[in-house]
């Protein structure tokens, strides 16, 4: 019986070797250049402030209009959200949670340490929260976040820390919400990675649909959440202890379903070495 294309029982192995080659640069960005590795970080959450905040301006317009309609304003502030992972991807700007599932990879097959794989999520997430600081002081210093907007953002922020406050039932929510998250985030990272789409259109609809999923219902980013607070605190005040509780959970979810479901999972599916241990590639005859 001939030996079955390895191509078609490992077919995530382009995914895979991209994503290595992805963790080369940005270990080395995170290590030697550290800086612009900050400056890049920042970015993902400048665009993730300024998009989060086209959210809940959509949807306070909609309830302006009337309040009955807000699940269609919260479907189309979705939607409008969804967006901001293109312009995160095509600016080559970092993202705390799809570089889960980067080091997760890259931890599967020693491709680096851990020392290094904390340093790169570190400066990462450091570096999306001053960016959205940016935007909260921006935000702050003018009346793009005033009225609707804020209020709307308020009650969104009161409902992510009662999470924190209704005690474990609310962890464990928090927790699945997270973990369906950066599931949903990096799942379309995978599509976008893998090879087999070859056009930015496609590419693109498959983030703008992985934002909206977890935007719609409701689901948990630490990074979002991060800058959502930043932005309400610095207008309204917060309870800084329900906010790093919310942050921490979310942080450990999303590592659990970007890190673990799509980084651990794909890594071990699509890893032959030892199917081709036990199956060496049949000689090649001898040339004369």
């Amino acid at each position: 019986m001939a030996t079955p294309d390895t191509g078609q029982l490992f077919p995530g192995k382009h995914f895979i070797s991209t994503v290595l080659e992805a963790l080369d640069s940005k270990t080395t960005m995170s290590g030697q250049l550290a800086q612009r590795y900050l400056q890049r970080a920042a970015m993902a959450g400048i665009i993730i402030g300024v998009f989060y905040t086209v959210n809940y301006t959509v949807i306070a317009a909609v309830v302006q209009v009337d309040p009955g309609l807000a699940p269609i304003g919260r479907l189309l502030g979705a939607l409008a959200f969804g967006w901001a992972l293109v312009f995160i991807y095509y600016s080559k700007s970092e993202l705390l949670t799809s570089n889960m599932m980067i080091v997760s990879i890259g931890a599967y097959h020693r491709h680096t340490t851990l020392g290094k794989a904390l340093r790169l999520l570190g400066l990462c997430f450091l570096g999306n929260f001053l960016g959205g600081l940016v935007v909260a002081l921006l935000g702050a210093a003018s009346t793009v976040i005033s009225g609707e907007v804020l209020t709307q953002m308020a009650s969104s922020v009161e409902h992510k820390l009662d999470y924190i406050s209704s005690g474990p039932t609310g962890w464990a929510d928090l927790l699945v919400r997270a973990i369906l998250c950066n599931f949903m985030i990096n799942l379309a990272m995978l599509v976008v990675y893998n090879g087999i789409i070859k056009d930015d259109l496609t590419k693109s609809l498959a983030m703008i649909a992985s934002v909206f999923v977890f935007a719609f219902t409701g689901l948990e980013h630490s990074v979002a959440n991060t800058v959502l607070f930043t932005v309400v605190g610095l207008r309204e005040g917060i309870d800084v202890g329900l906010a790093l509780g919310n942050v921490g959970i979310a942080l450990i979810g999303n590592f659990l379903g970007g890190g673990v479901l799509i980084g651990f999972y794909y890594a071990h599916a699509n890893d032959d070495r030892r199917y081709l241990a036990g199956h060496p590639a049949p000689r090649q005859p001898r040339q004369t």
